[in-house]
């Protein structure tokens, strides 16, 4: 498969990188600074600098025209003010969307968060830092924007990331309940549901929270999509 990856120097996103290279896949890393070029080149992907936020669709396009798969794993990062939020984490998003039908590439992954059901509807939970409320309705808006295209997409809520070692085993549902999950097992489920899409797009258009557990990725892809 030839997989594009926005955010493609975050945490996540480099570990998803030597993942699908590990596979036997090309891997295209979107990012916004030169300089992590090198990082993304070392990982086994070819770098491909793009500012999301400040291009156009049929841009875009031009890079994923002849991809597999799409993978959005960008955001504007705990330091970011509330606008980079929404520009990032809505607005990147659905203009990767958009150029992904645009050219025809219907499977697409995107990296949201756990916590956004908190503020369906407007709410504002107790005791949130309000920037973090910002983030939340901006990965909820981005999926729902998700939701209505004719993509076969998967959302996937991780838990509190860690950089702790992989374990390889994780619980992955509609609902899981918070817990934390290391980055490396994030990666690990994240090219399972890619694999699976690419055998049956049928089993997408899901959202499924991520956290640690017993299961292997495998067998929690499994139960998660149906074989």
């Amino acid at each position: 498969m030839l997989v594009v990856i926005a955010g493609g120097h975050g945490q996540v996103a480099r570990r998803l990188s030597r993942a699908l290279v590990a596979q036997g896949h090309t891997v295209i890393g979107l990012i916004r600074n030169r300089e992590h070029a090198t990082d993304l080149q070392e990982d086994g992907a070819r770098p491909v600098v793009l500012d999301l936020e400040a291009v156009s669709v049929d841009e875009v396009s031009q890079v994923l025209n002849g991809a597999d798969a799409v993978v959005f794993a960008a955001g504007a990062g705990p330091g970011s003010g509330d606008a980079r939020k929404q520009t990032v984490d809505l607005g990147a998003a659905v203009l990767l969307a958009d150029a992904a039908e645009l050219v025809g590439v219907r499977r697409y992954l995107q990296v949201s968060s756990m916590g956004v059901e908190s503020v369906r509807d407007g709410a504002t939970p107790e005791g949130v830092d309000p920037g973090f409320v910002v983030y939340l309705r901006a990965k909820l808006a981005a999926e729902e924007d998700l939701r209505r295209r004719d993509l076969d997409w998967l959302v996937v809520r991780p838990g509190r990331l860690t950089d702790e070692p992989g374990t390889g085993r994780v619980r992955l549902d509609a609902a899981t309940g918070r817990s934390d999950v290391p980055r490396e097992d994030v990666a690990a489920v994240l090219a399972a549901l890619l694999e699976r899409l690419r055998r049956n797009p049928a089993s997408g258009r899901r959202v499924l929270e991520l956290v640690a557990g017993e299961d292997p990725v495998e067998e929690a892809v499994t139960r998660a999509l149906g074989a």
